[in-house]
């Protein structure tokens, strides 16, 4: 019997079409990065013109984040998935059209790249904005809505990476990139007719006429402003660019120079990337179950120093079944950061501010990525995969028990004691748990 407290389940219905649609959403997301590197490699026979391609795609991954964010808050959540996916889809099948037709220069790729991942991570940013008031409209607990989320993210990247060899083999790099065209559409579909309108205030309240004459320059000046106002916030962006810097050559560069100088086949490297994948799904289901009942800042410690083991343990060179077991207990220890990362930052963001506020702190937490991938494939150059994976291993170190002293960090195990109301518009740019503070002083 459901309890008299429980939703209608047809109030979880816009909740379940969000998880739904970033599950097709993200699975394309990896018909892409895979599809398309390997599309670049065939039809130019050139790896560097595929690395060149995997950079823009990024920069213009981390320019959207930064620039897209206060375009999604003046668009309205839910408008701004659904033009971004369409716009998406469309850039990414003008691809495979436009090489079998008229021909496609290298420039023109580049440029249909670039704008696909501008289009595509503001999608991704006004997704995750819309996630807790369908998460509160559905009775479902903030931490676990992100858990469920970032299960969902990880099981994507597994069956998408899964699903893309098959699809390359059987149907070619081309149309495996029109299947990931015809992801976002449905995703669009999906936002358009199952979830409702959200509104934000400034469209329905007298404060109206003076929000829309804010320029563009400010909403963009309004994010800043609140993460540099937001100490806790600021903590964590920092924490994981540090951090990311770190991860980033992991997979795309390391690895596979650890694989051919080791194990000299590609098998491994394939194996190693289930491996972490398997364990980040299995690490955010443990979340869900427990996780949310730990202290948030001793653990977010804690898994940080466990990921970064992983590279003291491969330059010792172990044989192939340790190395499979240290990065599947590594990904256990990274599927539970996403979701009390995301929880943290709905907690303490005002409704309005969201878009603008996550797209900087995703364009922060990646910006130093394509560095790193610069930095660590020039020093493959000049030595060895152990001394890389030695100096990873202490910089990692280094900076996660760096944690251990911030101040900033210990407010993440007391959130405020309410949200930010859905469409709240306020020229307060101060963090709701900092403004919760000085109401109960």
């Amino acid at each position: 019997m459901m309890n008299s407290l429980d939703p209608p389940q047809t109030q979880r219905i816009p909740l379940f079409a969000l998880y739904t649609a970033n599950a097709i959403s993200l699975s394309g997301n990896v018909l892409t990065l895979i599809a398309v590197p390997w599309f670049v490699l065939q039809t130019t026979g050139s790896p560097a013109r595929t690395g060149i391609t995997a950079a823009v795609e990024l920069v213009a991954t981390i320019l959207a984040a930064f620039f897209g964010g206060a375009l999604v808050d003046r668009l309205e959540y839910r408008r701004a998935s659904i033009l971004a996916d369409l716009a998406s889809g469309a850039t990414i099948a003008a691809i495979p059209t436009l090489y079998g037709t008229v021909g496609l220069a290298f420039w023109q790729l580049l440029s249909l790249v670039a704008v696909a991942a501008f289009f595509n991570t503001p999608g991704a940013t006004a997704r995750q904005a819309l996630l807790p008031d369908l998460a509160l409209v559905g009775a479902v607990r903030l931490e676990r809505a992100n858990g469920i989320a970032q299960g969902i993210e990880r099981g994507s990247r597994l069956v998408g990476g899964a699903l893309v060899g098959i699809l390359i083999a059987f149907a070619g790099a081309s149309n495996v990139l029109y299947v990931d065209a015809a992801t976002f559409l449905v995703s669009a579909l999906l936002i358009g007719l199952l979830v409702p309108r959200q509104g934000h205030a400034h469209r329905s309240t007298g404060m109206e006429t003076a929000e829309r004459k804010k320029s563009y320059l400010r909403d963009l000046g309004d994010g800043l402003r609140f993460l540099w106002r937001a100490p806790l916030i600021r903590a964590i962006v920092l924490t994981v660019m540090m951090t990311n810097l770190l991860d980033a050559p992991c997979t795309p560069v390391i690895l596979p120079v650890y694989a051919q100088a080791t194990y000299h086949s590609a098998e491994p490297l394939g194996l190693a990337v289930a491996a972490f994948g398997a364990g980040s799904l299995l690490g955010v289901g443990l979340y869900l179950l427990v996780g949310y009942r730990l202290p948030r800042r001793v653990t977010f410690i804690a898994l940080f120093v466990v990921v970064g083991l992983r590279f003291w343990v491969l330059a010792l060179i172990p044989s192939l079944p340790v190395m499979l077991a240290t990065l599947a207990v590594a990904g256990l220890a990274s599927g539970p950061l996403n979701p009390i990362i995301g929880t943290v930052a709905q907690e303490h963001i005002p409704a309005a501010l969201r878009g603008r506020v996550f797209g900087v702190i995703s364009a922060g937490a990646n910006m130093a990525m394509p560095i790193a991938l610069v930095g660590v494939g020039y020093l493959l150059q000049i030595t060895n995969v152990q001394v890389v994976l030695l100096a990873e291993a202490v910089c990692y170190l280094a900076v996660t028990l760096s944690m251990l002293f911030s101040h900033s960090l210990r407010a993440m195990d007391h959130p405020p004691q309410t949200l930010a109301a859905p469409g709240q518009v306020t020229a307060d740019l101060t963090p709701v748990g900092v403004r919760a503070e000085a109401t109960r002083a």
